[in-house]
C-alpha cells in the first residue's frame, strides 16, 4: 500500500532474515516472531539497512562507524540523546544521570551525549565509568528525571548503545521508546541560549551503591570474612574491574586475584559471560586454588560463577541459588521471565511462596515484581 517492494522469505530464521537484508540491498527488514514466548504472543522485529535490530525500549544500539542511519554514528548518537532529553524537558525535567562502561567508543559517545543534553538545558550528573545497576540507583538517589547508560552490555567491542532510564531508574516503557524514535526521526530539537545551558556535576556513586548493599540484612559480612575466601574476578577489562574487587573488599574478602580487571575496553575474550567464554577464568580458579570465580559482562548486569573445581555454575542457577538464600531470610513472591529455568518455581514452592513469570526483558521482570510484590526476581 505504500509502494514498497517486498522480498518475502516466508518461513525463515531470524539470522537468515538479518543476513539477507544487506545481501539483497534492501532498505530494511521485518521479522514476524515473538522469539521464545508462548503461542499467544507475536511481534515485529524491525531491522535497519544492515540487518541490525534496534529497540528503543531496551536501548538505542548499533555498531560504531559507517553512514548515519545505518549504524551508531555521532549524528545518530546526538539525535537519540536529544530526542530523549527533549521528551524529558517537555515534562519539565531538570536533571539527568549519565554513566558508561569502559568500551573503546565509550568516551566518544559520552562527550556527544553530555554535550547535547547540556545544549537543551538539562543539568547532567556525570558518573563517568559506572556499572548499569549503579547508574540506575543514582537516578533515584539524585531525584533525577531520567538516566542514560552508555553500554552495549555483553555485545562485542564494535557495538555501543544508549540505555534509557525513567525517573525510577528503570528502563523506559515501549511507548516512551517509540516516542524517542519518532522525535529522533523528526529532527525537531530546540537548543537554549547561553545563559540557560545545563551544567555538569561529576560524581562517583560506587561507594553509595556498596553501602546500600551492605545494608541488606541477608548480607552477612562477618560470615563472609570468617570463610577467608579466595576469589578470582574476570571483569573483561571493563567497569567490573573497578566495582567488583571494591565490593568484595567491603564484604571482607582479602584474597582477590584480578583477571582482566583493567578498564581499557579491550575485551580479552567474548564479553558475554557464557561457559564457553570463561576458559581462562576456569583455569585460573584451579591454578590459584580459589574458592570461587566471578565473571561479569562489560556493564556488570550479567553475573556468572565458577566453582572451586573450575566448573562454570551457570547464570540460570545463580538466580535460583540466590533466591533460595534470600527466601530463608525474607518470605515473598518471586519472578523470572518465560525463558528462564523453572527451578525458581520449585524453590518458591519449597519456601511456601508464589512464583510468577513475565515477558522477556528487565523492564518486564521489574513491572511484574512490583505488581505481585516480589522480594526477588531476575532473568
Amino acid at each position: 500500500g505504500l509502494g514498497i517492494d517486498i522480498i518475502d522469505l516466508g518461513l525463515s530464521t531470524t539470522p537468515t532474515v538479518e543476513f539477507m537484508v544487506p545481501k539483497l540491498s534492501a532498505d530494511g527488514g521485518i521479522i514476524i516472531t515473538a522469539s521464545h514466548n508462548p503461542k499467544q504472543w507475536n511481534a515485529l522485529k524491525l531491522l535497519n539497512i544492515k540487518g541490525e535490530f534496534i529497540s528503543a525500549k531496551d536501548g538505542i544500539r548499533g555498531t560504531i562507524g559507517g553512514k548515519s542511519g545505518d549504524a551508531l554514528t555521532p549524528i545518530d548518537i546526538a539525535k537519540f540523546s536529544l530526542a530523549f532529553g527533549t521528551i524529558l524537558k517537555l515534562k519539565d525535567a531538570k536533571k539527568i544521570v549519565v554513566g558508561r562502561d569502559a568500551r573503546i567508543s565509550g568516551e566518544m559517545v559520552h562527550h556527544i551525549v553530555v554535550g547535547n543534553l547540556l545544549g537543551i538545558g538539562l543539568d547532567v550528573i556525570d558518573l563517568g565509568l559506572a556499572t548499569t545497576p549503579t547508574v540506575e540507583m543514582a537516578v533515584v538517589a539524585e531525584n533525577a528525571d531520567g538516566g542514560i547508560i552508555i553500554t552495549a552490555s555483553h555485545n562485542p567491542k564494535q557495538w555501543n548503545a544508549l540505555k534509557l532510564l525513567n525517573s525510577k531508574g528503570e528502563f523506559i516503557s515501549e511507548k516512551v521508546g517509540q516516542d524517542v524514535l519518532k522525535r529522533a526521526n523528526s529532527g525537531k530539537f530546540e537548543f537554549v541560549e547561553v545563559d540557560k545551558l545545563g551544567v555538569v556535576a561529576h560524581k562517583d556513586y560506587l561507594d553509595y551503591h556498596i553501602e546500600e548493599i551492605l545494608k541488606i540484612t541477608a548480607v552477612n559480612v562477618d560470615a563472609i570474612k570468617a570463610k577467608k575466601l579466595k576469589v578470582v574476578v574476570d571483569a573483561v577489562n571493563s567497569v567490573g574491574g573497578i566495582a567488583v574487587p571494591k565490593l568484595l573488599k567491603a564484604l571482607g574478602v582479602e584474597q582477590i586475584h584480578e583477571l582482566y580487571c583493567e578498564p581499557t575496553g579491550k575485551f580479552a575474550h567474548n564479553p558475554e559471560p557464557l561457559p564457553e567464554h570463561l576458559s581462562m577464568l576456569c583455569a585460573e580458579v584451579k591454578q590459584q586454588k580459589a574458592h570461587i570465580g566471578i565473571a561479569v559482562d562489560p556493564d556488570v548486569d550479567r553475573l556468572a560463577f565458577v566453582d572451586e573445581q573450575g566448573i562454570p555454575f551457570g547464570e540460570e542457577y545463580t538466580l535460583v541459588a540466590v533466591a533460595d538464600y534470600i527466601l530463608t531470610h525474607k518470605k515473598g513472591n518471586t519472578v523470572s521471565n518465560l525463558s528462564s529455568t523453572k527451578a525458581l518455581r520449585d524453590i518458591s514452592k519449597k519456601h511456601g511462596v508464589e512464583y510468577f513469570t513475565s515477558a522477556v526483558g528487565e523492564v518486564n521482570v521489574v513491572e511484574k515484581m512490583k505488581e505481585v510484590n516480589a522480594v526477588i526476581g531476575g532473568e
